[in-house]
């Protein structure tokens, strides 16, 4: 089965990305270390790919970003940045040794419908708890945007130059572990509907969708009769622990809140897929100058840019 094309359907859409772990292997178990390390890798490539982030979540074995971006060539150059490096660094930190991620990352586009918009930023919030890890979203150790939405706190990380280090060492020199390490922020901004909000109303919004969370988990609990992990438990994995069983489900290519949204969506699509294969039929059979559509990635040629 051919892989799904991405499709960034304008500038500023707002993209929902998912990636899991080989295996679903606790390789992101959170800790101060790992934490740093995430933030640091995100935070630079945030800045060396000029990508808008609006939350970030990272459980044990998957992560969740929310994303404004302008087309799937930034969002690739993104991503490619963000993974390439934090594999190096899971590896290094853990011993795993090998491929670090299951498959290429999953993308999702939100419409731009208010209700859209927000179910999605709910979701990646949500991760911890919905999950069962934790009872309250406070309560996770790990690299989440709720602290820095609610209180202004910076995600703060290190991205570490392995190339420097290496010289270092070759040259017998002795060196603290961030002398060759460069401090990143992550930049947190509002997402697109909720944007002309001021700081104080906006938080106001984040907590109201936090405090919905905590209750809903809380109701699905004691109706399955289930508990959290805890996160002392989590604590105390060890990364390279692989569950019997996950919990898996197909990536939506659109968030969307109506159905008239949905088949826009799917419509555009629909559109773009066709036109991509056609140009690609026509480029077997010798064509170069087939019109592929803005937006696509030719076999081997350059991303069509619009």
């Amino acid at each position: 089965m051919p892989r799904k094309l991405r499709y960034v359907p304008e500038p500023k859409s707002l993209v929902h990305v998912t990636c899991r772990t080989i295996q679903g292997r606790d390789l992101f178990r959170p800790g101060p270390e790992f934490n740093d390390l995430f933030l640091g890798v995100l935070g630079k490539a945030q800045r060396d790919c000029e990508v808008e982030i609006h939350a970030v979540s990272a459980i044990s074995n998957l992560f969740h970003l929310l994303l404004t971006v302008d087309d799937a060539q930034q969002t690739t150059d993104f991503m490619r940045n963000f993974k390439s490096k934090l594999a190096l660094e899971v590896n290094r930190l853990t011993g795993w040794q090998g491929t670090v991620f299951e498959r290429r990352y999953d993308m999702t586009v939100v419409t731009g419908e208010d209700a859209a918009q927000i179910e999605c930023l709910k979701h990646v919030l949500a991760q911890p708890v919905q999950g069962q890890l934790v009872e309250r979203i406070d309560e996770w150790p790990g690299v989440h945007s709720m602290p820095a939405l609610l209180e202004g706190r910076p995600l703060t990380g290190h991205w570490f130059d392995r190339s420097q280090e290496t010289a270092a060492r070759s040259r017998g020199e002795e060196h603290g572990r961030l002398k060759y390490a460069t401090a990143e922020t992550v930049i947190l901004s509002p997402i697109p509907c909720w944007a002309h909000l001021s700081e104080e109303e906006y938080r106001e919004r984040v907590a109201s969708l936090g405090k919905e969370i905590e209750v809903e988990a809380a109701v699905a609990r004691e109706e399955r009769g289930t508990r959290v992990l805890g996160a002392e438990t989590i604590l105390a994995r060890d990364p390279l622990y692989r569950p019997e069983k996950l919990a898996r489900s197909t990536a939506q290519l659109v968030r969307a809140a109506t159905q008239v949204a949905r088949k826009a969506f799917s419509d555009a699509y629909s559109w773009f897929v066709k036109a991509f294969r056609d140009a690609a039929e026509k480029l077997r059979r010798g064509d170069r100058t087939a019109p592929f559509p803005v937006g696509s990635f030719p076999p081997a040629l350059p991303f069509v840019a619009g």
